[in-house]
């Protein structure tokens, strides 16, 4: 940034007095100001492949690069079954449930839908109740468990819990939780 500025300031001041004595003494800070990786360039060649030789020229190249392992190369309780991936889950199933519901109710009116409290009070309660059940957990569940582990991430935000023993812990200790949450909701509400 200050050579560029010195070769600025050297440019102004030769185009302000042009001479040749003022030109030479000022050529150091010009070739300062100048970037010099700029100035030099290269030579590549290029040549003209047919198909075949492109294909094959790209088959080699795509042989060299490193190739990323496969799932079944990780430990399934730290990928699939873990809490973490879990949450990411539960997050998603919780988003797209209220976006879906939401998108729902605004077009209930054009659409003729009846999705009113009401009328969701008294289809809920025509279910039997094992179904009954069955929903309320279906629902309760993801919320519990993404709250649980939510709270676990709050924890490590203050760089708590990372040891691997804790983490196990934590992650058995974050799906208690959320179960124990969920019978109460079904069972309790």
């Amino acid at each position: 940034m200050i050579a560029q500025r010195v070769g600025v300031r050297a440019l102004r001041q030769a185009a302000a007095k042009p001479n040749a004595l003022f030109l030479s003494q000022n050529l150091p800070r010009l070739a300062l100001g100048m970037n010099t990786a700029t100035s030099q360039t290269r030579g590549a060649s290029t040549q003209k492949l047919t198909e075949t030789d492109a294909q094959s020229l790209l088959a080699s190249q795509r042989k060299q690069r490193p190739v990323s392992p496969h799932l079944t190369a990780y430990d399934y309780s730290q990928t699939w079954f873990g809490a973490s991936i879990w949450t990411r889950i539960t997050g998603q199933a919780l988003s797209t449930s209220l976006y879906a519901f939401s998108i729902a109710y605004l077009v209930a009116p054009l659409t003729g839908w009846h999705i009113e409290s009401a009328t969701l009070a008294e289809a809920a309660a025509t279910l039997p109740p094992v179904l009954k059940t069955g929903l309320k957990a279906a629902i309760a569940w993801p919320f519990f468990f993404h709250f649980s582990n939510g709270i676990r991430h709050l924890v490590w935000d203050t760089a708590r819990g990372f040891q691997k023993p804790v983490i196990n812990q934590t992650s058995y200790l974050v799906l208690g939780t959320s179960v124990a949450a969920t019978l109460g909701a079904v069972f309790l509400l």
